[in-house]
């Protein structure tokens, strides 16, 4: 089957978006199939308001009519709603081809704390751009609920998953986490105002506070809180590391959909402490694998009893091969093409088609 994602979001950018669907397209192919991703890296850009690393294609209207038209898919995915989500949506309503679509970034929250736009007319966008897929992917039920009582009903939930061969406990500490105090408290993620993570740094926790990530606001919470160590971006082995040297995983996020970082965590042996909010309420597994309560702290002091055992079997059971099966089940395959490889051949590179 010749897949083809449509993402505003895509390599180098750092986030949950780009790290599910590129595990996602990896194990497409192993499966046989043929994906191809078309993502802002072909095209021109500008940086997104007040985030200038984001990246936003410039009018790619062309452009993506042009690959759609090359490539001629047995079914399209569109993931993000920016200018490449638009163009693909308008391209699959004029040639009357079914698409699906997945909801990654509560986009109502975070314009009205951005920019005071009034959640009804955010959530209007979303039926609009949402509304005509043949299904919606979203990562837990309290998203798909949200979603449903604002108009949608197409809804599929879809979770995410972890590679366990690399997220595990069994890594040596790494020579600048050894001679932190512990306990270690970590966050992991971009560090953005979004991200609560304040709410993390002002919390009063024995031991230390390990912040794994970057983002605008870096330099200034450096030097307001200049007792926890920042240590910026980690990747593969380095940043399974990192997780294991910890103690407690702590996500302050009150907007997340999901939240990959928490399955990572849990991978590499840590509860994780958290808000009861969309996102960690149906990730974390009340006194097994973490603890979600109003009082952050509580939960930071609560988790650390937790035995890591519980999160370690937690996440063994998130695959990314059962993620990207949701995927391929739901897909709108266009009539009289085949959904499934007509057999198993050798792993391909993941193309992206050229403009």
């Amino acid at each position: 089957m010749r897949f083809v994602l449509v993402t505003d979001a895509w390599d180098p950018q750092v986030n949950g978006v780009v790290r599910t669907w590129q595990h996602v397209t990896r194990e497409m192919t192993k499966l046989g199939h043929d994906p191809h991703v078309i993502h802002p890296g072909q095209f021109k850009t500008l940086g997104a308001p007040r985030y200038p690393e984001i990246r936003l294609a410039i009018l790619p209207g062309k452009g993506v009519r042009k690959q759609l038209d090359d490539l001629n898919p047995d079914a399209v995915h569109i993931a993000t709603e920016g200018p490449l989500g638009m163009a693909a949506r308008k391209w699959c309503r004029k040639n009357n081809i079914a698409y699906t679509t997945s909801y990654h970034t509560q986009f109502p929250h975070y314009l009205r704390q951005y920019f005071g736009v009034p959640k009804s007319l955010s959530y209007k966008f979303i039926r609009f751009f949402h509304g005509k897929a043949k299904h919606t992917l979203v990562p837990t039920p309290q998203v798909g609920k949200e979603l449903e009582q604002n108009g949608l009903d197409n809804i599929v939930v879809w979770s995410r998953g972890v590679d366990t061969d690399l997220f595990h406990p069994n890594y040596e500490t790494p020579l600048g986490i050894r001679d932190l105090p512990k306990p270690i408290f970590v966050y992991a993620g971009r560090i953005a105002i979004e991200k609560n993570i304040e709410a993390f740094l002002k919390l009063d926790l024995p031991g230390s506070k390990l912040v794994i990530g970057d983002g605008p606001p870096k330099a200034s919470l450096q030097k307001q809180y200049p007792k926890a160590t920042f240590v910026g971006y980690k990747f593969g082995q380095e940043l399974a590391a990192h997780y294991a040297a910890g103690d407690v995983f702590v996500f302050p996020s009150v907007t997340d959909t999901f939240g990959v970082v928490m399955l990572e965590a849990n991978a590499c042996g840590l509860p994780i402490a958290a808000f009861p909010v969309t996102g960690p309420i149906d990730v974390v597994q009340q006194g097994q694998t973490g603890y979600v309560y109003t009082d952050l702290k509580q939960a930071a002091l609560d988790a650390l009893q937790l035995d890591r055992d519980p999160c370690i079997a937690f996440a063994s059971r998130n695959s990314w091969a059962k993620c990207a099966q949701t995927v391929i089940d739901h897909l709108a395959v266009r009539p009289g093409r085949a959904k499934q490889p007509a057999a198993i051949e050798q792993p391909k590179a993941i193309k992206s088609a050229v403009a």
